[in-house]
């Protein structure tokens, strides 16, 4: 128990800590990791370590292969975003790339599932990653994903001034001696190493760098420096909460921790948009 809950811990404070990021370099409370293609390549990598794992012997333990596969498949998207962001300096394009790519990896992640079919315990294990669980946490792996997550975390931290300036503005902040390429090149870093270590660890978890986030600057603020460690912390409440309604959810067998969180995220956040356009009106 106590690992599951530091591993709940883990993964809701890694993907919100990237949410807080991609949100602040975007300037957009609707932005999350997904937006950039890391969250779907993670999750391709590691899929494709589930189906060779099952299929081949491998020299190393299923959990160690498996988080080289998710930082592998992190890093490859990490590379193809920043040749576009070297190759553009307008954001929009970096954004675009990012989602196009995101696409491009969810299928062949379908591709990596369907060829796993004939296959009953390969196919059940591609898909319980991809929705999402805990149950496949063990100390080697969170050993090996903690200092990604951490690292990501206390870097994120230290650009926290400069995404308090980019909030003004482009143009702004580099009036003020920002720095743009460069800060936009070090978050993608860090968001990557954020969600890789989050992905190794849970799988395909929604909605967690999305609503956190949103709920957390409602509450103290858009201080990167304040709003990062708060969101370490309550994204890891917010996961552990829905893994806790996992277990007790009357189902037969226990429902993936991704549909968990997908279902309480949705209605929270389309809640918190609707009562921020109110808010809108009543100004």
């Amino acid at each position: 128990r106590a690992l599951r809950l530091a591993a709940a811990l883990v993964v809701g404070g890694g993907l919100a800590m990237a949410g807080v990021l991609m949100q602040g370099l975007f300037r957009n409370p609707l932005a999350d990791p997904g937006v950039i293609g890391t969250n779907a390549g993670a999750l391709l990598g590691g899929m494709v370590m589930v189906l060779v794992g099952g299929t081949v012997a491998l020299p190393l333990p299923p959990s160690v292969m498996l988080a080289m596969g998710c930082i592998g498949g992190g890093l490859m998207s990490l590379a193809v975003v920043l040749a576009v962001a070297r190759a553009s300096r307008d954001q929009v394009t970096v954004l675009l790339a990012g989602v196009v790519l995101s696409m491009l990896f969810t299928g062949l992640g379908a591709a990596v599932s369907a060829w796993a079919h004939n296959h009953w315990e390969l196919a059940r294990a591609l898909m319980a990653f991809s929705m999402g669980s805990l149950d496949a946490t063990d100390g080697t792996l969170l050993l090996m994903v903690l200092p990604l997550v951490i690292g990501g975390g206390l870097m994120g931290w230290s650009w926290g001034r400069q995404l308090d300036v980019l909030l003004c503005g482009e143009e702004e902040a580099a009036s003020l001696g920002i720095d743009l390429a460069l800060v936009r090149r070090w978050i993608v870093v860090w968001v990557t190493l954020l969600v890789a270590g989050s992905v190794a660890i849970g799988g395909g978890i929604a909605f967690v760098g999305l609503v956190v986030p949103h709920v957390l600057r409602r509450l103290i603020g858009v201080t990167h420096r304040r709003l990062l460690p708060m969101a370490a912390l309550g994204g890891g409440v917010f996961v552990l909460v829905c893994d806790i309604a996992v277990r007790l959810l009357p189902t037969q067998g226990e429902m993936p921790l991704g549909v968990v969180t997908g279902l309480i995220g949705a209605p929270v956040f389309l809640w918190l948009i609707l009562a921020e356009r109110r808010t809108e009106v009543l100004r």
